[in-house]
């Protein structure tokens, strides 16, 4: 399951995309909702209710480094996460995201089960050198300590709307904790970090986002915002 366009093996090529935030309350997401239902269709991955539950483990430095550059607005910055739909650890993926001149990009490398626990344990496979993300993800472990440091769990509503291959994303129940070690289990406490009925609404898009869509979600009327889980769940969980 990749949100953003892969980048190929042993290519240097980025595919950058758009990105806009904004902090909405659950009145403005059910509102958004409505109105885009009739024009955009769920993702194929949902399940029968509509959403599927995201847990990812965070990566930063000795320094925090991705944490300060995310408060500090650096451009450009990237950061390692893994990355697991509705508790299944059949299918893992080590993940690299980027910001460089505001635009966003993504590509992963799917690991097994066996190869996460050992990353958590400071160990690496003999694999990960013959993998472009993985190789840049041990060399970057070693040479800058990259460590985990956060779980991040959230409920995600996701809508597709195929010109500009653009994606609505309902984020709700956002929380965090710093017991790495739990992410395998059934159920992780976490703690929430928004205020009680505060969400997070994502619009990611390639090179426009439809005139009719945008005014359909009144998105003029939002505050837009550079909201980042990451650092909101190192914050109230450090």
């Amino acid at each position: 399951m990749l949100i953003y366009k892969k980048i190929e093996e042993g290519s240097r090529e980025k595919t950058y995309r758009n990105e806009l935030k904004y902090v909405c309350s659950e009145g403005e997401l059910i509102q958004i909702k409505k109105r885009i239902e009739p024009f955009c269709r769920l993702d194929p991955h949902v399940g029968q209710d509509g959403i599927y539950r995201i847990r990812s483990i965070y990566f930063d430095d000795k320094y925090d480094r991705c944490f300060y550059e995310n408060e500090n607005g650096t451009d450009p910055r990237e950061k390692f996460r893994i990355r697991v739909y509705n508790e299944d650890f059949s299918n893992i993926f080590l993940e690299c995201k980027g910001k460089e001149k505001s635009m966003a990009y993504k590509y992963h490398s799917v690991i097994s089960e066996q190869e996460c626990k050992d990353i958590l344990d400071g160990r690496f496979s003999g694999r990960g050198w013959e993998d472009r993300l993985l190789s840049k993800f041990y060399l970057q472990c070693k040479g800058k300590q990259l460590r985990s440091k956060v779980v991040v769990v959230y409920e995600r509503t996701p809508y597709i709307y195929s010109v500009g291959n653009v994606r609505i994303t309902l984020d709700r129940y956002i929380g965090g904790t710093a017991k790495v070690s739990d992410f395998f289990e059934k159920y992780l406490p976490v703690r929430p970090v928004m205020p009680e009925g505060q969400h997070v609404l994502e619009v990611k898009y390639d090179k426009f986002l439809p005139d009719f869509l945008y005014q359909t979600m009144n998105l003029g009327d939002l505050r837009q915002t550079a909201y980042s889980k990451y650092y909101f769940c190192r914050k109230f969980t450090r």
